[in-house]
């Protein structure tokens, strides 16, 4: 996360309950929640090796009373199999759903080098399936690399019960047709009423993080 999430919970009196964090990678924030008494985290990770580290993290941590889900699974609109871009160079962070196009000029050293086929589903369906108390969740933490619309499209339902999103945005395409940071503003304004609060950009100013609370 560019942008700490101590800083934003004390700037913005941000209430969490719970989260769904999407493109979980190894679980790198998951101390933070712990801290901030964040007990009710659901996981999504689609590539596998990272979901095996991500699950051998969390088993190694101490989670008494914190009701805790992980998924090897990608987000998305609808149901089927998805096109994973797969590098390594980058820690497989940088992996995406959308080819890489500008990422490929900003970071010439990060190389896509496998296509892997991976299982992708939609959050309105994930938490119906599941029995997800969806009042227990009201932050989304989503870093998937400009695939956010989709994700977003596939999560109508559940959005009205997020307060909370803090999503990676994109000023260029750093992946093919990725949205831009000016459409989630229109989207996640128009339809569900969140406004950006804050924002870090990097990259020559073409991507970084931003946070969006939902107006009252």
């Amino acid at each position: 996360m560019l942008l700490q999430l101590s800083e934003l919970i004390g700037k913005h009196s941000l209430n969490i309950k719970g989260v769904y964090h999407i493109g979980a990678h190894h679980g790198q924030e998951f101390e933070s929640y712990k801290k901030w008494c964040i007990n009710n985290i659901i996981f999504f990770e689609a590539y596998g090796p990272n979901y095996l580290k991500l699950k051998e993290y969390i088993d190694s941590q101490e989670t008494d009373g914190m009701n805790i889900h992980m998924e090897n699974i990608a987000l998305g609109h609808r149901d089927g199999d998805k096109t994973l871009y797969v590098e390594t160079e980058n820690q497989s962070m940088s992996c995406s759903l959308l080819k890489p196009k500008v990422h490929l000029e900003l970071y010439p050293k990060i190389t896509f080098d496998e296509e892997i086929s991976v299982r992708q589903t939609f959050l309105d369906k994930f938490v119906i399936e599941h029995n997800v108390d969806t009042s227990k969740f009201n932050f989304i933490n989503i870093d998937v690399q400009g695939y956010e619309l989709e994700v977003f499209k596939g999560a109508a339902h559940t959005l009205c019960d997020v307060d909370y999103i803090y999503t990676e945005v994109n000023n260029d395409e750093l992946y093919e047709d990725c949205v831009q940071m000016s459409d989630l503003d229109e989207l996640l304004g128009d339809l569900w009423g969140f406004q950006r609060v804050e924002t870090k950009l990097v990259g020559n100013q073409k991507w970084g993080d931003a946070l969006y609370v939902k107006q009252e």
